[in-house]
């Protein structure tokens, strides 16, 4: 395992940093929409412009990675680690969504970029490197969000909270830089059917889509679900994202050896089921304890999901367009991660937060029809 550290030292802090960022957001959720005083629903307005940026910068991540280099990788997780301190120094409703966007373009970059790097490394080290590296952003979200619980209940501000997370993301960008950290394979490929990838990277895409749509929407509601819905206090909530992310980060870990021991199809449908049953036991819950059960079970299913699908997209692609066939399934795939919040939000504003997580549930039912399609590609 120390080896496998010191190979993946760089996509490992980006992770990490990515969870710092997103797990104290999360954690601070309902003391930002205090600040915004908005409800649900404009609350999911206002977060939508932040996939906006994300997907922008997505779209241009791997010119980006190309022009830059080795400092690519560093520099995104830099905007993304220091922009999260500019959502919690306004209450404006018209700089608010800016702030964001700022965060969510450095989130975007880094996600390609990341995913295309430790793809990078496990194919010409021939070891497995992605659950470790998803595991970094769970305990990355889950220290995040009980930090942030805990200055929540000494009285920190949102200004306060997220400033501080901030520097401890840039702290991790900083790490980020190797000597040689050039991503292989970014720029397109002159030649007939040079640009070609298939339809690999669309449902290995699909996949992520939804591990990440249902993940980080329990993320940034469950925290809100606890104190609205089930009458929690503010570090009862935060134990909400961080009992999920917690149980995602040790699940990987695991995951590490389960994955080179299981058929990755079977690990992607059972683990479907397994984190649907959980977000159906969240919406059910009837006291706190209740609802970390359920997010700790959604946990156990939603860890293999996504590392799964990135490597099987990583493993099964051309080598000469495999960071472009990451990078494609990178961005379909966290058009989930960022819709997801918002898209909970409408529905937890018209329905409920119970209903939301009900719908979270059956969208990871369509994961046991995408993986045998997934599978079907490659024969």
């Amino acid at each position: 395992m120390a080896n496998l550290v010191t190979v993946a030292r760089a996509p490992l802090a980006a992770f990490a940093g990515m969870g710092v960022v997103w797990g104290s957001f999360a954690a601070a959720l309902p003391d930002i929409k205090a600040m915004l005083a908005v409800d649900e629903a404009q609350l999911g307005l206002l977060l939508l412009f932040t996939p906006l940026a994300a997907v922008t910068a997505m779209l241009l991540a791997p010119a980006f990675g190309a022009a830059m280099g080795r400092l690519a990788l560093p520099l995104a997780a830099l905007v993304m680690g220091l922009g999260v301190a500019l959502p919690g120094q306004t209450a404006s409703l018209v700089l608010f969504p800016l702030a964001m966007m700022i965060c969510g373009a450095g989130t975007g970059l880094t996600d390609v970029l990341m995913n295309a790097r430790v793809a990078e490394l496990e194919n010409t080290r021939k070891i497995h490197l992605m659950n470790l590296c998803h595991a970094a952003y769970s305990f990355g979200y889950a220290g995040a969000a009980i930090g942030t619980g805990v200055m929540r209940g000494a009285g920190w501000g949102p200004d306060w909270v997220l400033g501080s997370m901030a520097l401890a993301a840039g702290a991790l960008a900083l790490t980020t830089w190797e000597p040689d950290g050039q991503i292989s394979g970014l720029r397109k490929p002159k030649g007939p059917g040079a640009a070609a990838l298939g339809l690999l990277p669309l449902l290995g895409g699909a996949v992520v889509l939804i591990a990440f749509m249902t993940e980080n929407a329990a993320e940034a509601w469950s925290a809100l679900h606890i104190e609205k819905t089930l009458g929690g206090s503010p570090e009862q909530g935060a134990l909400g994202p961080a009992a999920l992310a917690l149980t995602m980060g040790f699940a990987r870990l695991a995951g590490q050896g389960l994955a080179q021991r299981v058929d990755p199809y079977r690990l992607l449908t059972g683990g479907a089921l397994i984190a649907a049953l959980g977000a159906l036991g969240a919406a059910a819950a009837q006291t706190p304890a209740m609802a970390y059960a359920g997010f700790i079970v959604m946990g156990l299913g939603a860890s293999v999901i996504a590392p799964t699908a990135f490597s099987l997209v990583g493993r099964l692609a051309k080598p000469e367009a495999r960071a472009r066939a990451v990078a494609r399934a990178t961005l379909y795939g966290y058009f989930g991660y960022f819709f997801g919040p918002p898209m909970l939000g409408f529905i937890a504003g018209g329905f409920g937060l119970r209903f939301a997580f009900v719908f979270a549930a059956c969208l990871l039912l369509a994961v046991l029809v995408l993986s045998p399609l997934m599978a079907r590609t490659t024969r």
